[in-house]
């Protein structure tokens, strides 16, 4: 594990730590069916395509090709988004976060079009179907079968996610490893959700710094993705408890203002047991999934961190 940079956060990162939950509602449940009821409405409201708009001239510097995916409760789309004039040989397939429960933000795609132009790459991004409608079952195999097909089609492959994305990203690392055909070449991993029984002792004590992030939303979340009690610490589920030997390089970062710190310190652990080589950079007083912020230092600094991993 690396603890990098100062040690404490910069005006700009607190002033966002203060406004993201505000701008986001981010809330304690208040009840498990009242949230449930709340979702199924937005999900049935939600307006299709991807969000452009913190991305300036967009359709004037990308092409977007739409793949439709076949899964166990239905089809589902993957956007193919690629910098327009370019003949990409390195994919980058991305899990987008949201608590299993948020689809594709504006700022995952304003992330994505930065990484898309400086590494002169695709970037691949199922919109997988959300919970509680949803589990994980409705659609891992269809897009490890889409990651292993991109894989074989290109010359080096990022397999990279965000929070829920993360974690779901190390799971289908996970099921190409055991598949035993064309793995990726890295993982990029931003705050990942990756134990989602919250096994970590230390796990509650964590959230009670995090301003974004609320446990009790999170145990809903993770029952309604696991779709069963059996399924919590399935590795497909919880990849920090399945077996991480034989894994690609990866990076990893994180906070320690962030409730799934705990569950990225167990990963780290259990990572050096297993002799994968994964590098974690854990940066003090730092809130939920920063190198995605826009404006602040420390997202500048994991933004050069994560060019010269994947360079």
């Amino acid at each position: 594990m690396t603890n990098a940079g100062p040690p404490s956060p910069s005006r700009r990162h607190q002033l966002l730590a203060w406004a993201v939950p505000r701008l986001r509602r981010s809330g304690e449940l208040e009840s498990v069916e009242v949230e449930r009821t709340r979702l199924v409405v937005v999900h049935a409201t939600a307006r299709g395509g991807l969000p452009t708009r913190l991305v300036p001239r967009f359709e004037s510097r990308f092409s977007v090709v739409t793949e439709v995916l076949k899964g166990a409760a239905g089809e589902f789309p993957s956007y193919v988004v690629t910098p327009r004039g370019a003949d990409p040989r390195r994919t980058v397939v991305y899990l987008h976060g949201g608590g299993f429960v948020s689809g594709i933000d504006p700022f995952h795609l304003r992330y994505l079009a930065r990484l898309a132009t400086a590494l002169e790459a695709r970037i691949v991004l199922p919109d997988y179907p959300l919970t509680p409608e949803h589990t994980w079952r409705d659609s891992h195999e269809p897009i490890a079968d889409l990651v292993a097909r991109w894989t074989a089609d290109s010359a080096e492959l990022v397999l990279a996610g965000d929070s829920a994305g993360g974690g779901y990203a190390l799971a289908l690392a996970l099921t190409l490893r055991d598949r035993g055909g064309p793995q990726p070449g890295r993982l990029l991993l931003h705050s990942p959700w990756v134990d989602l029984t919250t096994s970590t002792p230390a796990t509650a004590a964590f959230s009670a710094d995090d301003p974004w992030l609320h446990l009790t939303k999170l145990y809903a979340y993770a029952d309604w993705w696991a779709g069963s009690p059996d399924d919590l610490g399935r590795p497909e589920v919880s990849p920090a408890l399945g077996d991480l030997a034989g894994l690609p390089p990866a990076l990893m970062f994180c906070g320690t203002r962030d409730t799934l710190a705990p569950g990225c310190r167990l990963l780290a652990d259990r990572a050096m047991e297993a002799g994968w080589d994964l590098t974690y950079v854990e940066r003090p007083g730092l809130i939920h999934v920063y190198p995605l912020l826009p404006f602040i230092p420390e997202a500048r600094d994991a933004w050069r961190r994560t060019l010269e991993f994947l360079a």
